[in-house]
Parts: structure tokens; sequence; C-alpha cells
């Protein structure tokens, strides 16, 4: 029978096997070396840890997260920030997470209004108050106000944050996480009054918080102006001098208080005595009320102890979301430390991306959902064909302190040359523009130039981004995520391990070699420095291509040794895994500028700062000489690189002027071409309302003219009507008989039928108006006019619910 017995530690398995019957032999074989597997996977972890807090203390991140941390508003929100500054375990999606955090904050601070002073809320108090309860001891006075001060803070921010969604739905978007969390506080308003009605605003116990504690209080407050009473009585009939003997307590007892040759006739107790000071007694009389007030002391105590017994019983229902509430607002200081850091050093939310190598060039992983939201809350695009994209990046410490000697020159407002001194000194911004298949960055110059100060506003800009800090950098910022960030910068002798500089160097850099990972930043300050120039150039060349070859995913170099600028010209390399780049130098002040030319590498300025300096003719010539043509001429090719440079970036500037106006000329344009086509649309709808007007005006003329018309055409028919009605009614019936053969009556008939013709034709000509009332004999109502036609001669009337369409004729006013 055989049986498998397994055992898992971190990444590592050991299987442990026997048979039955199993040597022990075997078994403890093998648990002994997961054993030894287990101790040495911990003394890597803790080598590891120790190399990357070396190369953090170097860069001098500990000042950086110090100076973020001064932006909290409580203890334990610095304490906070600096353990979360210096955690170095962050993953991808933990960087961006904290990065979601800060611009939360940041559109809070700027946008929507919210004071987030958190110096107010004692949070340490808190913390004991809560220790307390959870140990079943009754909290303080003063731990009972600062839980309500902390849950009064949490209602108030609530309260910002639902005025500002009520403006716009969309702030709880743009404030996201915090919004959800703010939201989810759970805030007992019940509990802040029970607080507030035993509790005064200086953490003592109201009088009102029970009876018994107001009647142990007024009998305190009854003796002891008995014993006052009796003090000042008792110093009078001593006749001591008042101006030497005071009235005073110790340990809740009354006594007189004087020098020790004052009181030699005063009976009582010494409660205290010391030389130079004076003695307190108690005198005797006095006893029996100090002790009734002790016993009400005693009493009174015990009323508060039952009070806040009461009172913590209360708070021990909601202690864990008074918990949670306080780790929540410790969080929310954090990330408002970084938010303010952020703001007032002017940086920008930098565009941190995962890498992945593909065809020996690094490019950013497939694009999710939650990366192009992320994207797509910056300001400005980021360029994706650079692995690093900084422009005018600031080292923070120097940032922060030319702002802090600003400030100190201008309260000072009499001196004026100060503050234009100070303002003159500002420190010089650097930018750093690397591809996507750049491996090595080899920076070369002369000393002082700024190549440290260079490695180390890189190496912070880096970590500041994994740490959800702001870049000090202009937008758009585009940055990798590393795991890890080594750097081997100064002088890294040891005399307790006997190692010299050079020695020191290589230990370190062996150590981020074997710890580097393929996500990773290394950071190297004059490799190969520190022995024999030859040697040490050949051993930064080897060094630099085996970071190229499966080192880290990009190192960024310093050095003096002329031959590693070849390494970007050597034929293996033809991906363009290696970046030559220098800072500059201006000759004719003899003084760095601090700036980096990208593309070319730095060349020797010695020989020529020394002529410049004034040295011997035959000096220089021999130096020239001892230092070999070919070197000259390399530094000839060099500077012709820069006047091309030069030349180039004027082109680039020229361009970017023509460019921007262009731009200008394009905006003018659009906007012209928008004028001629408001004011073509305006004056096509003029055109057309006069021509509508001058329808208008002639539609009524020739209304007019035919009402005119037809008014003249009835008028022969009129005085024909007039001269028949004279005639006699026997002529008339006469007239018809004989006419027509009809019947005198059908001819009064015909008469009256004619008459009405008439009076139609008459009504026919006499349009109504829109809106008055007309009568429609055929249905005997009365309808309002609603549309007239006078061509058609035509209505359209409404009567009560029907609508119709009639003839003139048809209706009567």
């Amino acid at each position: 029978m055989i049986s498998v017995s397994t055992a898992q530690f971190g990444n590592s398995i050991a299987v442990i096997s026997w048979a039955f019957p199993a040597p022990r032999l075997s078994v403890r074989f093998i648990t002994r070396a997961f054993l030894r597997q287990l101790h040495s996977n911990s003394n890597d972890v803790a080598r590891k840890s120790a190399v990357l807090h070396d190369s953090l203390r170097v860069l001098e991140w500990d000042k950086v997260c110090d100076s973020v941390a001064s932006f909290a508003g409580t203890p334990l929100g610095r304490e906070a920030t600096k353990t979360q500054l210096w955690s170095l375990n962050q993953s991808y999606e933990d960087s961006r997470a904290l990065l979601a955090e800060t611009n939360a904050a940041v559109e809070m601070l700027k946008y929507g209004g919210f004071v987030m002073d958190l110096s107010g809320i004692d949070v340490v108090t808190v913390k004991s108050a809560i220790q307390h309860v959870s140990r079943g001891f009754p909290v303080y006075g003063n731990e009972a106000t600062a839980i309500a001060d902390l849950l009064q803070f949490a209602k108030m921010v609530q309260f910002n944050l639902n005025c500002a969604l009520k403006e716009d739905a969309d702030w709880y978007n743009r404030f996201m996480p915090l919004s959800e969390v703010i939201i989810g506080w759970v805030i007992n308003q019940q509990l802040v009054k029970s607080i507030q009605q035993v509790i005064d605003e200086n953490g003592s116990v109201k009088d009102s918080a029970s009876s018994s504690l107001k009647r142990a209080r007024d009998r305190m407050r009854m003796l002891e102006g008995k014993l006052y009473q009796l003090m000042d009585s008792i110093i009078w009939n001593e006749s001591v001098d008042t101006s030497s003997v005071e009235v005073s307590n110790i340990d809740g007892r009354w006594g007189i208080k004087a020098g020790a040759d004052e009181l030699t006739n005063l009976k009582g107790l010494l409660l205290t005595s010391a030389s130079g000071v004076g003695s307190l007694v108690e005198p005797l009389s006095a006893v029996p009320l100090n002790d009734e007030l002790q016993q009400a002391r005693a009493l009174a105590e015990k009323a508060e102890e039952e009070v806040l017994l009461r009172l913590t019983e209360k708070m021990k229902m909601d202690l864990d979301d008074i918990h949670n509430l306080l780790n929540s607002i410790i969080q929310l200081d954090v990330v408002n430390a970084r938010a303010k850091y952020g703001l007032s050093l002017g940086g920008n939310c930098p565009d941190l991306f995962l890498t992945k190598e593909e065809n020996g060039s690094l490019t950013s992983e497939a694009s999710t959902l939650e990366n192009e939201l992320f994207k797509a809350s910056l300001s400005f695009p980021c360029p994706s064909e650079w692995t690093v994209y900084l422009l005018k990046a600031f080292h923070p410490l120097l940032l922060q302190e030319y702002q802090q000697k600003l400030q100190k020159a201008r309260r000072d407002v009499t001196d004026a040359i100060a503050v234009s001194k100070t303002e003159a000194a500002h420190p010089v911004p650097v930018d750093f523009f690397i591809a996507n298949n750049t491996r090595v960055l080899v920076i070369t110059g002369p000393n002082t130039g700024g190549k440290t100060i260079c490695l180390k506003t890189f190496g912070l800009a880096a970590m500041m981004a994994k740490s959800g800090l702001y870049v000090l950098a202009s937008e758009p910022v585009r940055i990798p995520w590393f795991d890890s960030i080594f750097a081997d910068i100064g002088d890294e002798q040891s005399l307790s391990q006997c190692l010299s500089t050079f020695s020191g160097h290589l230990k370190q850099i062996s150590a981020i070699q074997i710890q580097s990972t393929n996500k990773s930043l290394v950071l190297l300050d004059e490799v190969g420095a520190g022995t024999n120039p030859l040697e040490g150039a050949a051993l930064g060349i080897s060094l630099l291509e085996s970071f190229a070859d499966s080192g880290a995913l990009l190192t960024v170099a310093t050095t003096h040794h002329g031959e590693l600028k070849t390494l970007k010209y050597r034929t293996f390399y033809s991906n363009d895994a290696f970046e030559n780049a220098s800072v500059e130098f201006d000759e004719v002040n003899l003084k760095p500028t601090y700036k980096i030319l990208w593309g070319v590498p730095g060349l020797s300025n010695a020989i020529s700062i020394a002529e410049r300096l004034g040295l011997p003719r035959i000096v220089l010539d021999s130096a020239r000489e001892l230092y070999g043509t070919a070197s000259e001429e390399i530094n000839r090719v060099v500077i012709d690189m820069e006047e091309h440079k030069k030349d180039f970036e004027e082109h680039i500037h020229e361009a970017q002027h023509y460019l921007i106006l262009s731009k200008k000329l394009n905006e003018d344009l659009l906007a012209a071409e928008r004028k001629i086509m408001e004011h073509g649309i305006s004056q096509r709808h003029r055109k057309m309302q006069e021509i509508s007007d001058a329808a208008t005006i002639a539609c009524s003329i020739l209304r007019k003219q035919l009402q005119q018309h037809r008014i003249s055409a009835v008028q022969p028919f009129k005085k024909a009507t007039v001269i028949y009605s004279q005639q006699t009614p026997v002529a008339k019936s006469h007239h018809a008989k004989v006419d027509d053969g009809q019947h005198p009556r059908a001819d009064a008939g015909a008469d009256s039928v004619d008459n009405k013709k008439q009076s139609l034709s008459d009504k026919k000509i006499e349009l109504p108006k829109i809106g008055a009332v007309v009568h429609i004999p055929s249905l005997c109502k009365n309808a309002t006019v609603l549309k007239v036609d006078p061509f058609k001669e035509e209505i359209v009337v409404q009567a009560h619910n029907m609508r119709l369409k009639l003839r003139l004729s048809d209706v009567e006013s």
C-alpha cells in the first residue's frame, strides 16, 4: 500500500511518499530538503527586499514619502501614507486602483468643492475608544466626544456628496471609487445624540446625565464652599500675612498653603512640605468636611462611571460600523494626501500601462474596458509609440524645496530682490522620450551636468506612478508599470565589509542582475567607474549587453567611458535596443544647462574647456596628440551631429509655429464660412418675408377689387327690381299671367324666391371675419368661423363638437 501526502507553501510543493512499512529515514530526508527549500526561498525574498530598500534609499524615496505624508490631516493618516508608499508588492491592478482613487480625490478638491479637512478628527482617541469598548471597559468622556466628531464629519461628507450628485448625477462616476465608499458609510445619528446628551464639548459628563450624579456634584460644590469659608476664617483668625498664604488642595483635600514659619500656631495635618515651596496644612476643623467631600466625590465618580458604562453599551452595538468608518476615514486621509501633494506641485495623472514584448519591441498589453475608461479620463492623449514619454519632468524634492524658498521670500514683501533671485533659481525640467524598442539608454556628459539628477528624476517618477501619485511632468505622461525599481547610485564604499567603491558597486549590480525581471527598471550611475578605464569600459559594455539580452525591461545608465557610446552602432544590435543621450554643456559660459540631448552621444569637453581657461598652447597640442586624431574625429562627428540636431529642432519649432498659424487661419476660415452661411440664411429669410408680405398685400388688393366688381355687377339688377316693385299688384299679376301662364299665387311664390336669392347674393358679398359668429339655418345652430377662403367662397366653422366646411351662401351673419 502506497500513500502520498502533499504540503504547499507559497509557490513550492513538496511531495512526501512512502511504502508501508516505510523507513523513517526517507521521510526525514525529504522533509529536511523541503525545509531547506523554504529557507532558501525566504532568504531570496529577504535579499530582494534588501536590494529594493537600498535602491529606494539612494533615490531618496523616503524623503518623498515624508513630503506626501505631511499633507495628511491625522497622525494615523500620516503613518498609513508612509506604509502605503513603502509597500513594494503592488500589482499592476493595485497601482491602477491607487491612481483611480487619487483622480477621484483630485476631482473632489478641484471641481466638487469638497473640503477634506480631517485635522479636527482625533483618530488616535477614537482608536483608543474602540479598544476600550471591545474589551468591555467604559470609555472616557473625551473618547465619546471623539467618536461623535468622527460620525458628524462622516455625515457632513455624505451630505456634501449628495448635494453634488443632486446638481449633476455625473459626479458619482467622476468621484468613483470614493463616492461608492462614502455612500456606503453606516452612521448612527442616534448615537451622536446620545453622546451629546450626556457629554459636553470638553469631554466631561454633564450634571444632567443622571440624578445621582447631579446630587453628588451639588453636595461637592456645597462642601467646597463651606471649606473655602472655613479656610478664610482661619486665615483671618491666625492674623498671618495674607499675601503669602493661599487656600489650596491636594488629592481633593483642602488646606492652607504658606511658608513653614508662618503656620507655627495652626493645628492640623501636614499634607505636603518641601524646602523653598512651603507647607500645605489641613486644619483639624476641616478634616470632617474634607472626609465628606471625598465621599461625595467618590459617589460622583461612581455615577459618572455608570453613565459612561451605559454609553459604552450603546457604542458596542455599533462597534463594527465605527471601526470600519475609522479605517475608511484614515484611508480617505491617505488618498487626500496623495491628491493634495500632486496638486501642490502641479503633477499630472500618468498613463500607466503594462508592457509585453513583440519582435524585440515593447508594446502595451491588449486594451480592456477599464484601460479605455482610464485613458478617457486623461486630459491629453498619450503617444503610444513611446515606452516613456515625460515632458518637462521635475525632481520632486528640488521642486518642493524651490516652492518653499519662494514662499519664504514672498512673505518678506520688502525684499523684492530676494524674490526675483529665488524665482530665477527655478529648477530645470528634463525630458524623457524612450522608444518602444529601446532596452538600454546610455547618458553621457561632464561632471555636475545633471546625469545623476536625471536618473533620480526618472526613478522617482516611475515609483510615484506605481504608488498612485501624480507625476511631476507636463501632460501627456506615459510610463510603463515596473514590478521593481533597482538603482546603483552614489558611493557604495563599505568599511565594515572591507569593500572599496568599485567593489561596492559590483556587489550591488550583481544583486540587481539576479533579482531583476523583464518588468523591472534598472538605474546605473557611472557604470564601470572606479577602476582602470579600459577594464571599466569593457565591464560596462558587457553589463549593459547582458541587461539588453535577458535582463530588465529598461536600463538607464550614465557613464564617462566613450566606448559605451558605440553600443548603439554595433552591428549585433540592429534592432535599436540601445539609445544614446547626453547632457548639454554650454562651452561659452563653461557651465552645464541640465538639458538632455536625445540621440546624441556626449563629447569630451576637457581640452576645449582648458583652452578657454587659458592653458598654454603647447600643453593643449600635446594633449590633443596624446588623445589621438581618431578621438578628435569622433568628437568632430558628435559636434556636427549636435549642430544638425539643433538645426533640426529649429526647423521643428518653425514647423510647429507655422502649424499653429495654419490652425488659427483654418479656425478663422471656418468662422468666416459660418458667418457667411448665417448671413445667407438670414438674407433668404428676409427675402421670403418680403415676398410673403407683398403677396399678402396683393391678395388684399385683389380681394377688394373683386368685391367692387361683384357690387358693380349687381347694381343693374337692383335697379330693375326697384322699378318692378313700384308697379301695382294687379298689373304685376296680370303681367305674370300673360307671360308665364301661371296662377297669381305661383307668381307671388316666384317673387319671394327671387327676393330670397337677391338677399343671399347680398350676403355673399359680406365676408365674415375669423372668430366671428354665424348662423347655420339648416342646422338651426350658431358656429364660430375658423378659416375663410374668399376665392372659393368657403368657410370652415366650429359648431360645438362639429367642424364643418360650408359655402358662404349656407350661413347667415
